[in-house]
């Protein structure tokens, strides 16, 4: 039996994963880049016969939109005369439905280009970067005599996940303190002005370094996942969404809690 019988079979027995959605849009909108970035490496024949396709696609898809404007214009050539009358223009404003429609047109493209690049309008849009020296102090470690400086201990709010296990002293280099973790924060819904106390899933990215995306410090203006499930949120074609992003609006460090706004 093909794969593909079994991934069919469990979703009719169990339903879709609940991210499943989520991550076709987020596939979907990788697509491009990935597309860009093969059209720059292929050499030779496999580059020609990949352009050749991707200058096939760029074809159909201008004559989809040259047929759909053509479409609108026969619309509106078999309007019938009382449409018109109920829909007159003066003739001052008749030259003005062309900008409305190319404004229109503008607005949608850069809507989509704004989804495909998964960017988010977030309530701090520009925060204050950490340097290394604020976020980090220096352990030495070793004999009196031949002390290193390798090892850096983490001053600021962490999340680890549940499996989390130290490493051995000898091979630790980042060291999070037990009491700088947090798993929950107090996130606030900016269209229904309710405040909750959700677990957190994951830090998505912080601003002021990779580095601190990937060790989980949590400073103002980090983009963290938390879990929505009790809230019982659907999406449009009725999925419960299972996580969404919020933005930490304080300085956890300093308050000894996570406040957020949620990402919608």
């Amino acid at each position: 039996m093909p794969q593909g019988d079994y991934i069919e079979e469990f979703r009719r027995r169990f339903g879709e994963r609940p991210d499943q959605r989520e991550k076709e849009r987020k596939r979907r909108a990788r697509e491009p880049h990935k597309v860009a970035v093969r059209s720059k490496e292929l050499r030779g024949l496999k580059a020609k016969i990949f352009h050749r396709e991707r200058f096939k696609e760029k074809i159909r898809l201008r004559k989809e939109e040259r047929a759909l404007k053509l479409k609108d214009a026969v619309a509106k050539k078999n309007d019938t005369g009382e449409d018109r009358l109920k829909n007159a223009i003066p003739a001052y404003l008749l030259d003005r439905e062309d900008s409305v429609r190319a404004k229109a047109l503008t607005n949608t493209i850069k809507q989509k280009r704004k989804e495909k690049g998964g960017k988010w309008d977030v309530p701090l849009p520009k925060v204050r970067p950490l340097p290394d020296d604020e976020v980090f102090r220096v352990i030495k470690t070793g004999k009196k005599a031949k002390q290193k400086e390798w090892k850096r201990m983490v001053t600021k709010v962490t999340f680890v996940g549940d499996g989390f296990t130290r490493r051995p002293p000898k091979y630790e280099r980042f060291i999070r303190p037990m009491a700088l973790r947090m798993r929950r924060a107090n996130v606030t819904h900016p269209e229904l002005n309710v405040t909750f106390s959700l677990e957190i899933l994951g830090v998505k990215k912080n601003p002021s370094s990779p580095l601190y995306s990937q060790l989980g410090v949590i400073t103002r203006g980090t983009i963290i996942e938390v879990n929505v499930s009790e809230l019982g949120l659907v999406t449009t074609s009725g999925r419960v969404v299972w996580g969404k992003y919020a933005q930490v609006t304080n300085q956890p460090e300093l308050d000894g809690t996570i406040n957020a706004v949620m990402l919608v």
